[in-house]
């Protein structure tokens, strides 16, 4: 058993937890601040700013060493997954029965994608 950061789904997971905690502070700071140039100014902006930094250097170490093709497909998978769960944990938004089969999908997918092997 290899370690587990030398695994392109762990990188690309912690990479997208990283996006999706700096989106849920920018949602949330937008909601109370409002649109405007005052806004970015603030202490929240270098948080969210400096996540979405190292977020993306993350991003970038993942495109340089896995595979573009299932690099992409993870993270559009892990990004789905990870925002339809912490919205409905943490926002306590609800969907429709279509979207969360949709969602279902989508893990299905990134499970596929993790578990099995890069080349046949």
């Amino acid at each position: 058993m290899g370690m587990p950061f030398r695994s392109p789904v762990f990188w690309v997971v912690l990479t997208q937890v990283l996006f999706t905690t700096s989106d849920l502070i920018g949602r949330s700071a937008m909601k109370t601040h409002g649109f405007k140039a005052a806004s970015f100014f603030s202490f929240w902006f270098l948080a969210y700013w400096l996540l979405r930094q190292l977020a993306m250097f993350g991003q970038l170490y993942v495109f340089s060493t896995f595979e573009l093709g299932r690099s992409m497909a993870l993270f559009g998978a892990a990004s789905i997954v990870l925002s339809n769960v912490l919205g409905f944990l943490l926002l306590r938004e609800t969907l429709s029965l279509p979207v969360y089969v949709g969602v279902s999908l989508a893990i299905l997918a990134f499970l596929s994608l993790a578990l099995l092997p890069a080349k046949a």
